[in-house]
């Protein structure tokens, strides 16, 4: 997520509705039905997550807050209860005194109480019923381990802006170079640490988020290894929350920023697994979906032609719910209005209006629907291996719809296979390499999980062709280039000369078979323009 110094582009900014976008009546009509469909789906869905879970796990929705960003967002008056949740942003090292917190690199703590009425306003956001939580890093200024490096001073600086502002939870946004930067993650996930420890001893247990960005896939190495560090340093993580946006070439062309935020919750869902299992903690499913968050970007994002609607925010707070994920968080609640008549080009992204016409709406209202937990839920949870329920992962043939896996066996791209009770499709050809080997990255795996198998499947029938349709395959034939043939119904197509060779072989060895397997139903569409070749 961008960090202050951004807004310094964009001072005097103030955020009005299109006069000439207003929100038709059957369109706003819509709307109005799909959030309150959400409201009250999100209502059941929360009451079910309170029984399954403990209060201290509520699930919650807070926006950040661009805490330098002129014009000044108030948001010690918040506009409704959504918005009465906040992250401030960003706390990062001074450019003069590395191991000095300041806001954005422009504000003391001191200062930003002075100049920023910072303190006094986060107060009357508190008598409000709200609360805040306090962001280290962003993308451009130095996250304080990146230029402090003596671990002690750090610990002192990290506490200094727990203390001022009284704070049970906290957010460690990675990013950028801060993300590679081995040395520095290491004295982060030591300080860290050290005041988890230090504080849960003095009954002042402290919740730790990471915010870290992701692909459609998942998690980037990088990403991975420093929650295995932090792991490993002993930092108990309350969870990880992931930046749904800017995704680039990551994303595919017709993917919805919906979908492409579903499949990074889901990417990032596995790779925890990996890597609780690989630190000895094994958690469950429904833990592991609650150590997880999202912030989209609303509106238009840095990479033009990727726009997050109110329609992705309503598909992935409906996700979240029915995933029982642990937090939505959105980049801005400064970016949360329609932008005005004086910000003529919306494709561009402002600090201060998100980009789209959201009329009386807001994001904060549709993601934060159903999420009625705060910042701070987190703190005292500690994580520890959970039993887990003995699976039964004996496949039977009779109920797979796909072939069981085979290490002896080649397979195809698009092969599909069952392994476990799971259905995998292969992403290139591959043999020997287990289905759900737990790796990090979705690159080192041949396979895509597709799902489970499903109660009451049977094998699916391979299409066939009725004798006649091409000639039988005949061992003392030569074929040529081209020439198609049945066998046992299957049609197959020679790749190069041969003779005797079974198309049968093609089944399990690909690469080394003359023969090529057809797609039955493909042949009987193209045989009267493409007559069979005679061998």
């Amino acid at each position: 997520m961008a960090g202050p110094s951004r807004t310094t582009h964009l001072r005097g900014l103030v955020s009005r509705r299109f006069p000439d976008r207003r929100l038709s009546l059957v369109r706003l009509t819509i709307l109005i039905g799909v959030l309150t469909g959400l409201v009250f789906a999100g209502f059941q869905g929360w009451k079910w997550f309170e029984n399954e879970t403990t209060p201290t796990r509520a699930a919650w929705f807070a926006g950040y807050v661009d805490v330098t960003a002129t014009p000044q967002f108030g948001f010690e008056q918040p506009r409704s209860d959504a918005d009465k949740n906040v992250v401030l942003s960003f706390v990062v090292a001074s450019p003069d005194e590395p191991c000095t917190p300041t806001w954005g690199g422009a504000y003391t703590l001191d200062e930003a109480k002075d100049q920023l009425d910072l303190d006094r306003r986060l107060a009357r956001l508190r008598q409000q019923g709200g609360e805040a939580m306090v962001s280290f890093g962003g993308q451009l200024n130095d996250e304080l381990a990146v230029s402090c490096t003596n671990t002690a001073q750090l610990k002192k600086a990290y506490a200094s802006v727990l203390d001022r502002y009284e704070l049970d939870a906290i957010d460690l946004d990675i990013e950028g170079e801060a993300l590679g930067n081995t040395e520095a993650n290491a004295r982060r996930a030591s300080a860290i640490a050290a005041l988890q420890t230090e504080r849960a001893a003095a009954g002042s247990p402290l919740a730790v988020w990471l915010t870290l960005p992701v692909t459609p896939d998942g998690l980037s190495p990088d990403g991975t290894t420093i929650i295995a560090d932090a792991l490993a340093a002993g930092v108990d993580l309350t969870g990880v929350n992931i930046m749904t946006m800017d995704y680039g070439q990551s994303k595919a062309k017709n993917q919805s920023m919906g979908d492409a935020a579903e499949a990074a919750l889901t990417s990032t869902q596995r790779q925890l697994r990996v890597l609780y299992d690989r630190a000895s903690l094994h958690l469950t499913d429904a833990t592991l979906w609650a150590k997880l968050g999202a912030t989209p970007m609303i509106g238009q994002n840095d990479i033009r032609g990727e726009i997050f609607t109110l329609e992705d925010a309503a598909q992935l707070n409906a996700f979240a719910l029915a995933q029982r994920v642990g937090r939505l968080s959105m980049w801005s609640s400064n970016r949360d209005a329609t932008c005005g008549p004086n910000y003529d080009d919306v494709t561009r992204v402002s600090d201060a209006c998100s980009g789209v016409d959201i009329g009386e709406s807001s994001f904060s209202a549709v993601l934060g629907a159903g999420l009625v937990g705060t910042p701070d839920s987190g703190s005292g949870v500690v994580t520890e291996s959970e039993p887990l329920a003995e699976q039964d992962l004996t496949d039977d043939p009779k109920t797979s719809p796909y072939p069981i896996w085979d290490a002896d066996v080649s397979y195809r791209e698009g092969s599909k296979v069952v392994w476990h009770r799971k259905v995998y499709q292969a992403k290139w050809w591959t043999k020997g390499e287990v289905p759900d080997n737990p790796v990090l990255q979705s690159f080192e795996t041949p396979w895509t999980l597709i799902g489970p198998v499903l109660p009451g499947e049977t094998p699916i029938p391979v299409p066939t062709l009725e004798p006649g349709t091409l000639p039988e395959w005949s061992g003392s034939t030569v074929y040529e280039k081209g020439a198609r043939v049945l066998l046992d119904g299957l049609p197959y197509e020679a790749k190069w000369w041969t003779q005797g060779d079974s198309p049968q072989a093609a089944e399990t060895e690909p690469d080394s078979s003359p023969w090529l397997p057809l797609d039955a139903a493909a042949v009987l569409a193209t045989l009267a323009t493409d007559p069979p070749a005679a061998g």
